[in-house]
């Protein structure tokens, strides 16, 4: 049991968070009165804190105010839907609360979910009780009644306990959560995180879930959605760049375009944007006015229930892949593929967009390569998804772009599905990779201290290397990868000034030093890594 909470602690917490969210995100998801599929709560927070967690695994910080940050950061960053928004600023407040403490107590466990529960309240337009507002409320008062400072195992099983009550009370809160038969989905997901706390805490297991009355039927899911009205067709999210005096106008204008309206940021000028509306041009257009808005993302609902097929019609198999870059798109297309291209900023789609492609293949059967690590949550929850409407979806993990074009050429129609699935794994895992990319902030890495606009090449996702030239170090990453062997060599050209000319020279080296390997070099025009570099 601890009695302090510390850096070690917070990173425990955030990992058993995510697991529980991934154990019962199907639950949450059914609990969900929202029938969207990219709106699923479950679904949507789960990916929300694999965000966080990928900010908490590339933090350094031995302080539990450090990696609370990070992990606010990553949330803040990774958040979907309107529950991933409120909960960033949830894990905001309580990194307000610990900011610069080496460790933490029940002191200030209290002050944080108290405001945690402010910030969340504030974050959203209209609060409506009966939601996670409600539970996270309940959280900070349960705390609360302890007095000031208790034991902090003491406070995280009030702060559990007073979630669990709270959930059990919102379909008193809010009607259409009684006529579906369910409790609030959002809250639910939110109490899973609060007894992941309680669990590192206390090193007690969580109880049993409670096993959630099943809704009446799917119609009573589908009355209405989880946050706004069926008067508005699209939920528009994006992050935005902007200072801090231009957020009330842009509230303003957001809330006479439509509704559901959070607004959250990270305290460095970025924020995150939900809404729904109508209007999708003047959404966007009014985030240009507030200052520079970027990983957009819409989904038309009508769309979204339309695309919903009955499981029936649907022969054959095809290969489905995520793959940023017009050239690369064109690549995988020559092979038959069905692409989808993802954002142009990240290149991480939506979970909409890529079950939408695995629907619009008309298969029965769909292999779907991810080719990035930070694009594999979103391919399994698209499979999710699509397995529940009768396609059968296999995602073969595929890291990089090279790991995808790698399987698809061993791609054969004639063999049993799951003998396919083993080959393209297999092709894919056998082909190392490495990435030229360029460093945007200070940090230190495994090759040692880097600046921003420094060069940096990564082996298998490790910094391997850091310079000051693209095809210097892109030479380099070959050298070290040819030397352990190697028949073929793949090189991509990014989007960036001089990623051809770099792979043109990383070609000339290998045509001098190394006569032997095959080469090919193709403009992939990916964002954000000037070569990718694959060798079988």
């Amino acid at each position: 049991m601890l009695a302090l909470l510390d850096a070690s602690a917070v990173r425990r917490w955030c990992s058993a968070a995510v697991e529980g969210l991934d154990a019962r995100r199907g639950e949450i998801d059914d609990l969900n009165v929202y029938p969207i599929p990219d709106g699923d709560t479950g679904t949507n927070l789960s990916l929300t804190m694999h965000g966080a967690a990928d900010s908490v695994a590339a933090d350094r910080s031995g302080t539990v105010g450090g990696v609370l940050a990070a992990m606010a950061k990553g949330a803040l960053l990774g958040a979907r839907g309107n529950s991933g928004v409120i909960v960033s600023q949830i894990i905001s407040g309580l990194a307000q609360a610990f900011d610069g403490a080496v460790e933490a107590d029940g002191r200030l466990l209290v002050k944080g979910l108290r405001l945690a529960s402010d910030a969340a309240y504030a974050a959203v337009a209209e609060p409506v009780e009966g939601t996670m507002l409600s539970v996270v409320r309940a959280s900070a008062e349960a705390v609360e009644q302890l007095g000031e400072c208790p034991e902090l195992a003491a406070a995280v099983s009030a702060a559990a306990a007073g979630a669990a009550t709270a959930l059990a009370g919102t379909p008193r809160q809010l009607a259409v959560l009684a006529e579906a038969g369910v409790v609030d989905a959002g809250g639910c997901g939110l109490l899973v995180l609060l007894e992941a706390l309680a669990t590192v805490v206390t090193g007690q297991g969580s109880p049993a879930p409670a096993q959630r009355t099943p809704a009446r039927s799917r119609l009573a899911l589908e009355m209405v959605r989880e946050a706004g009205s069926p008067e508005y067709g699209y939920e528009v999210q994006y992050l935005l760049h902007a200072p801090e005096t231009a957020l009330a106008p842009l509230k303003a204008t957001l809330a006479e375009l439509g509704d559901s309206l959070v607004v959250v940021g990270s305290g460095d000028g970025l924020f995150n944007v939900h809404v729904h509306v109508n209007d999708v041009g003047a959404a966007i257009e009014a985030g240009v006015e507030a200052g520079r808005p970027h990983r957009i993302t819409v989904v038309r609902f009508a769309d979204q229930v339309a695309a919903q097929p009955t499981g029936t019609g649907r022969s054959g198999t095809a290969l489905v892949t995520v793959a940023p870059g017009d050239g690369l798109g064109d690549l995988f297309r020559s092979e038959g593929v069905s692409v989808v291209e993802g954002s142009s900023d990240s290149g991480v789609p939506t979970v909409a967009q890529v079950l939408d492609e695995i629907l619009r293949t008309g298969a029965a059967q769909v292999i779907l390569l991810p080719n990035a690590s930070t694009v594999r949550e979103v391919a399994e929850a698209a499979a999710a998804q699509a397995r529940e409407q009768g396609v059968s979806v296999a995602v073969v993990p595929t890291k990089s772009p090279v790991q995808g074009l790698a399987a698809v050429a061993v791609h054969d129609e004639t063999r049993r599905f799951e003998d396919d699935v083993i080959a393209l794994a297999e092709a894919a895992a056998a082909t190392r990779f490495a990435e030229v990319t360029i460093a945007v902030d200070d940090s230190i890495t495994y090759a040692g201290r880097c600046s921003a606009g420094d060069v940096l090449g990564l082996i298998d996702g490790e910094v391997v290397e850091i310079g000051a030239d693209i095809a210097e170090v892109g030479t380099s990453l070959v050298r070290r990868l040819v030397a352990a062997g190697g028949e073929l060599v793949t090189v991509l050209a990014g989007a960036d000034p001089g990623a051809e000319a770099a792979a043109q020279a990383v070609h000339g080296y290998l045509r001098s030093e190394h006569p032997l390997v095959e080469v090919g070099v193709f403009t992939g025009g990916q964002p954000r890594f000037p070569l990718l570099i694959g060798v079988e």
